[in-house]
């Protein structure tokens, strides 16, 4: 694959903290320029980007007007951090593709929608290949360790009966909004009403599911997603306070289906206290495979990686709306 003759262009949209994180690992990055960056908050509107990452350049500062640098970012790559919904950037994503523009995403929904979102997710398809922009959703998880990765893992196998993978994070030390979107804190009939109502917990745990089917060259025709509170046996002190007997965390699994029988099963707990963070996929095939992480993927630092590498693969790759098996397997 053929790499691009000097950096290229990109733009930051949302800047939030794992937007920050992605500015930071972009002006790391050898291969990219930082040209430009924009959030809908009006209390960012043309403050200096060094302000909130520091060593962006100094004449770099918040847009508040997105089609602008869409409009002057035409054959470059958006990294885009704005939202765990398909359908709430849906929106963002249009607008990029309609002006040629590539697209890394954190968007969770994003990895896979044509679980939920086929009509929508084809149409942008089609849009992006007819403007030769391609749009990729990708982070640590998903886009890498419960779905990626578990496809390469499985790539000197035979058949594959079976796929189980579990991911394991202490939330203690993690940003305040994902402790917040865990139910830290929370009471377990307050954290039951808003997981019900979808509002707690992990975004795209299917969607890492379908993309580990796929990558395995296995059939699902069913999916099935359970939410569960952990609750805490002590208290926890930090940025989200937690009591003995309040929610420290979630346990979320998703399982998929072929004519009844389970074919892959997924298990994330994301809670405080822990007693070990860990990545493990286990695949029953010939030959059978155990991977262990020990510690895990840190979840911050990866995604922001996984977006910054990703970008400049898509100037290589076929126009459309991809997902992360398309990818090349190394830089």
């Amino acid at each position: 694959m053929a790499k691009a003759s000097g950096p290229i262009p990109v733009a930051i949209m949302g800047l939030g903290f794992i937007g920050r994180e992605i500015a930071r690992a972009a002006l790391a990055s050898p291969e990219l320029a930082l040209v430009a960056a924009v959030d809908s908050a009006p209390s960012l509107h043309h403050k200096p980007l060094a302000e909130l990452v520091p060593g962006a350049p100094k004449s770099l500062r918040v847009e508040p007007d997105a089609a602008r640098v869409l409009a002057n970012l035409t054959g470059g790559v958006l990294l885009h951090a704005t939202g765990s919904r398909f359908e709430e950037v849906y929106p963002q994503l249009e607008a990029a593709a309609r002006c040629g523009v590539h697209v890394v995403s954190t968007c969770e929904e994003l990895a896979f929608p044509w679980l939920h979102f086929e009509e929508k997710a084809d149409a942008l398809d089609r849009l992006a290949k007819s403007r030769k922009a391609c749009l990729l959703g990708t982070g640590v998880n998903p886009g890498f360790v419960l779905d990626r990765l578990v496809a390469t893992a499985g790539a000197v196998c035979g058949h594959v009966r079976h796929i189980h993978a579990v991911r394991v994070v202490d939330a203690s030390g993690r940003r305040e909004a994902l402790q917040r979107r865990i139910g830290m804190g929370m009471s377990e009939d307050e954290f039951a009403r808003r997981a019900e109502a979808g509002k707690l917990g992990h975004v795209g745990l299917e969607e890492s599911a379908a993309l580990c089917a796929l990558g395995l060259g296995l059939d699902c025709d069913e999916f099935e997603e359970d939410v569960d509170a952990l609750i805490a046996d002590e208290d926890f002190a930090g940025v989200v306070p937690v009591k003995k007997g309040q929610v420290a965390g979630v346990y979320q699994r998703a399982r998929g289906f072929l004519e009844g029988r389970q074919i892959v099963e997924l298990e994330l707990t994301i809670a405080a206290g822990v007693e070990e963070s860990y990545d493990l996929i286990e695949l029953d095939a010939e030959p059978k495979v155990r991977l262990k992480v020990e510690g895990g993927y840190p979840g911050e630092t990866a995604t922001a990686w996984a977006v910054v590498n990703a970008a400049p693969r898509l100037l290589s790759a076929e126009p459309g709306l991809l997902t992360v098996l398309e990818l090349p397997a190394g830089r």
